[in-house]
C-alpha cells in the first residue's frame, strides 16, 4: 500500500519529488507541501499582430521579441502575423468571440472604425508621461480621436511624383507641375504634343483616397465638428468642377470612372502616363518591369495646394479594449517602435520613421549612402525626396469613423458629373445630402453625442 493513498501528486511533481519511505512523516509532507510540490508560476503571453511582415523581416521582428523578453522577464510574446486583406476579418472575429489580441497593426481607417464602436483602448491612462514628444507631433495627433489616443504611430509613407522626362521634354516641360492649379495647362500640353496622359486619379469608390486628398490640398474642408458635410461648399464646387472638366476635355483616361490605381501603374510603365505619384521604392519595380521608362524617370517633389501640405500615410499600433496585458502591450508598442528600433526597421523595409531620433538616423544614413549604379542612385534620391517630404506632409484625410462611405460618396457623386449625368453643382449638392442622411443616423446628435 503506498505511504500516502490519499495524497495524488501531478505526474511531473512525481518525477521530480523524492520518495518518502519509512518513519520520517514529517519530514515527508514538508517536502511535498513546501517549494517541491509548488508548480512554477505561469509567464504571461503577449498576443501581437502584424500585417504583410512574414517572412521577409522574420529575423527583425525575432530579435525586438528578444531583447524586448529580456527586460520583461515573466511576459512572452506571441507573433503573428496576417495578410492585410483578412486582418480586419479577423480581428472582428477575435473581438466577438472575445479572443482578441493585445496589441494589433491596423491601417489608420480601420482602428478609427473600431474605436468608435468601442472596440479600442484609449491609451493615455497606460502611457508614459510625455510619450508622445519620442514622435513628429502631427503624426502622434493622428492617433487621436474623441480626445483619446488610440494608437501609437509605427513607420510612414510619403508620395511622391515620378515622371517620365522624355515625355515632358516633348511637352515644352523640364519638370511636371508642382501645384495642382498649374495641372490643366499642362494635361492639355501633355495630350496635345504627345497624345499620352498627363496622370490618373481614380474615382472607383473603394480604391484610392488619392483623389479626395487633391480635394483638401485645394481647400475643401469635407466635414464640420458635427460630421455633417462641409464640402458643399465653393471649395468644393470648384473641386468637383476641376475633376470634371479634365475627364470631359478627354485630359484624363476613361478608365478613372472603371479601374484603380493599379491601372495607373500599367499605364506608367507602358509609357502611357507622364507622371505617376507612388512612393521611392516603387522605382526598383519600373526598373524591373519598364527599364526603358525607368531610365527616362526622376523623382520629383509631390503635387500640392496653395498650404504646399503633401499626404503622409501612416501604420499604427492598437491595443484592444479586451486586451489582458494593456500595460504591457503599450510597452512593447513603445519599445517596437522606439528611435533605434525604428531606424532599423526603416533601413531595412526602406520606408519613414514616426520617431524623432529614427528620422535623423535615417537621414545620416541616406547621406553616408554610396550608391552602387545609376538605378540605385535614382532610388536614392527619391528615398532622399521622400525623406525631405515629410516635413511637410500631414494626414490630408484623417482617419475618422465614416470616412470610406464619404469617400464612397464623394466619388459616386463625382462620376456622375464627369460622365454627364449631372452638372458638377449638382453632384456636389447629392453628395452631401446623401453624407448627411448616413451621418444624422450615425450620429444624431454629432460625435460622441
Amino acid at each position: 500500500m503506498p505511504l500516502f493513498p490519499l495524497i495524488r501528486l501531478p505526474r511531473p511533481l512525481i518525477t521530480r519529488c523524492l520518495i518518502v519511505r519509512g518513519s520520517a512523516v514529517a519530514t515527508a509532507l514538508v517536502l511535498l507541501l513546501g517549494g517541491c510540490a509548488r508548480p512554477e508560476t505561469p509567464k504571461k503571453e503577449l498576443q501581437v499582430w502584424t500585417l504583410d511582415l512574414a517572412p521577409k523581416f522574420n529575423g527583425y521582428m525575432r530579435a525586438v521579441i528578444a531583447d524586448w523578453e529580456r527586460q520583461n522577464p515573466g511576459v512572452t510574446v506571441r507573433w503573428t502575423d496576417l495578410p492585410w486583406g483578412s486582418v480586419e476579418r479577423k480581428l472582428l472575429a477575435s473581438v466577438f468571440a472575445r479572443s482578441a489580441p493585445d496589441l494589433v497593426n491596423l491601417n489608420p481607417l480601420f482602428a478609427a472604425n473600431l474605436a468608435s464602436k468601442g472596440g479600442l483602448l484609449a491609451l493615455d491612462p497606460v502611457l508614459p508621461p510625455a510619450a508622445g514628444s519620442a514622435y513628429l507631433p502631427r503624426i502622434w495627433q493622428a492617433g487621436r480621436a474623441d480626445g483619446h489616443q488610440i494608437a501609437i504611430p509605427w513607420y510612414l509613407t510619403t508620395r511622391i511624383t515620378l515622371a517620365n522626362r522624355t515625355l515632358l521634354a516633348r511637352s515644352g516641360y523640364r519638370q511636371p507641375p508642382k501645384q495642382w492649379s498649374e495641372v490643366p495647362a499642362y494635361a492639355a500640353a501633355i495630350k496635345r504634343h504627345t497624345g499620352r496622359y498627363a496622370l490618373f486619379a481614380t474615382v472607383v469608390p473603394d480604391d484610392s483616397a488619392e483623389l479626395l486628398e487633391s480635394m483638401v490640398q485645394m481647400g475643401v474642408i469635407l466635414t464640420d465638428a458635427r460630421q455633417r458635410a462641409a464640402f458643399d461648399s465653393p471649395a468644393g464646387r470648384r473641386a468637383f468642377a476641376f475633376w470634371t472638366d479634365l475627364y470631359r476635355r478627354g485630359l484624363l483616361p476613361r478608365e478613372v470612372v472603371s479601374q484603380g490605381f493599379r491601372r495607373a501603374i500599367e499605364l506608367y510603365q507602358s509609357g502611357e502616363l507622364a507622371q505617376v505619384a507612388s512612393g521611392a521604392e516603387f522605382l526598383r519595380s519600373i526598373q524591373t518591369n519598364a527599364p526603358t521608362v525607368a531610365a527616362a524617370t526622376a523623382p520629383f517633389p509631390p503635387l500640392v495646394g496653395p498650404d504646399g501640405a503633401a499626404n503622409v500615410a501612416v501604420m499604427n499600433l492598437a491595443v484592444p479594449k479586451q486586451s489582458k496585458l494593456p500595460r504591457e502591450a503599450v510597452s512593447f508598442a513603445l519599445f517596437l517602435t522606439n528611435a533605434t528600433n525604428q531606424a532599423r526597421f526603416a533601413e531595412q523595409a526602406k520606408v519613414l520613421p514616426s520617431a524623432n531620433g529614427a528620422l535623423r538616423q535615417v537621414g545620416q544614413q541616406l547621406e553616408r549612402a554610396k550608391p552602387q549604379g545609376a538605378a540605385e542612385a535614382q532610388v536614392l534620391a527619391a528615398r532622399k525626396l521622400s525623406l525631405a517630404t515629410l516635413g511637410r506632409a500631414r494626414v490630408l484625410v484623417p482617419a475618422t469613423p465614416g470616412v470610406k462611405r464619404l469617400q464612397s460618396i464623394v466619388y459616386t457623386q463625382l462620376q456622375r458629373a464627369m460622365l454627364g449625368q449631372l452638372s458638377t453643382d449638382q453632384a456636389v449638392t447629392a453628395a452631401a445630402q446623401e453624407w448627411n442622411r448616413y451621418a444624422e443616423a450615425r450620429w444624431p446628435s454629432g460625435p460622441g453625442g
